[in-house]
């Protein structure tokens, strides 16, 4: 049977493993041998609702942008990489000629192509294929000793970071994240690599909090059970009745899962003065937003949507020993995505659950 193996999502419920046709590299492109995916979150809602917030599935799209492997062959003009060398892939394609792109930006490019991502009509194929054609500067040379296995969690390590990045200065610092999934995980771990004295982080399943505490952070909160461990001295915010009891006070509140609940409890942990990052999006166009909180106590909100240079950051934190071994909980071959996506699903036993796509 002629044609790539690829996990391909054909609408809610409705994910297969097919064979898809090779695309040939053009000027300027790379075709790349994916040796691994990384399962996200976005991945999950086009599976399982068929669609991510305001973008549905309207034709069979092949899913993933975690991924990683090594350079097959060099289009046109290609004079930087070499066929076997491994690399990490920004699963981001900026136009580079926008306002926003040239202001360094590229972040908040108006005609972004997205790897796996059905925000554009035809939709922009991901990376859980066999084989990948992509822009040459998209994909960055791995430094000696960093394996692709590895480099997989360079995407969204480079989400974290740049969220970490908009919250501004960390050290001695003390912060919240909301949320105990894989991108919140992995804020708390940039937290505490930003110097952040204090990373407290609050769920509603004691499972992914587990993890989290591994990952290295200093407290944790199960805001169903409203119970956790708060660091030593904590203050607990005296005027804002319906924070979680066990929520201290913090200076910066990053709201990595999207829920309104933890924006809610993010906007009364903080502190006057204090900042609020959005970084989880929510589950439709709008949002409830404490405002009135906003304003009395003046708090910044800001946004942070996926990343710019700190890719690049992120692929050298790995380089130089950033662990982040308990975030990986599964390994399953490409032929196995349909049972690999229902285990990432499961919140209480996997967190970041990577394909095996090639050799």
């Amino acid at each position: 049977m002629s044609g790539l193996l690829a996990a391909v999502v054909h609408g809610a419920g409705d994910v297969r493993v097919d064979r898809v046709p090779a695309v040939e590299p053009g000027p300027g492109e790379v075709e790349i041998a994916i040796g691994w995916g990384g399962i996200c979150g976005s991945d999950l809602h086009y599976v399982h609702d068929g669609r991510v917030g305001d973008f549905p599935v309207r034709a069979p799209m092949v899913l993933g942008h975690e991924v990683s492997g090594t350079v097959a062959r060099l289009g046109e003009g290609v004079r930087d990489l070499e066929p076997g060398e491994p690399v990490a892939i920004d699963p981001t394609r900026p136009c580079l000629v926008c306002a926003s792109c040239r202001a360094g930006r590229s972040n908040l490019c108006t005609d972004v192509r997205f790897l796996g991502s059905a925000a554009r009509v035809p939709h922009v194929d991901g990376g859980f294929r066999e084989r990948l054609v992509v822009r040459a500067d998209q994909c960055l040379p791995l430094p000696d000793g960093l394996d692709p296995g590895t480099a997989v969690l360079a995407e969204p390590l480079a989400v974290a970071l740049h969220a970490v990045a908009r919250a501004g200065p960390l050290q001695g610092r003390a912060v919240l994240v909301c949320g105990a999934g894989p991108i919140g995980a992995l804020v708390a771990v940039a937290a505490r690599h930003a110097g952040a004295a204090d990373v407290v982080v609050t769920d509603v399943l004691d499972e992914p909090l587990a993890v989290v505490r591994r990952l290295g952070a200093t407290a944790t909160v199960n805001v169903a059970a409203g119970s956790g461990t708060a660091p030593p001295g904590a203050a607990l915010p005296t005027t804002e009745p319906d924070t979680a009891p066990a929520v201290p006070a913090v200076d910066v509140a990053i709201e990595a899962s999207g829920a309104p609940a933890a924006l809610a409890t993010a906007l009364a942990a903080v502190r006057p003065g204090g900042r609020v990052v959005l970084l989880g999006m929510g589950p439709g166009p709008t949002v409830p937003l404490g405002a009135n909180r906003v304003v009395t106590r003046e708090v910044d909100v800001v946004g942070s949507f996926r990343f710019g240079p700190e890719f690049a950051r992120a692929v050298r934190a790995l380089a130089d020993g950033l662990d982040l071994g308990p975030l990986v909980t599964g390994r399953r071959p490409l032929a196995d995505a349909v049972d690999a996506f229902a285990a990432a699903a499961d919140r209480r036993t996997a967190m970041k659950v990577l394909l095996a796509i090639s050799p």
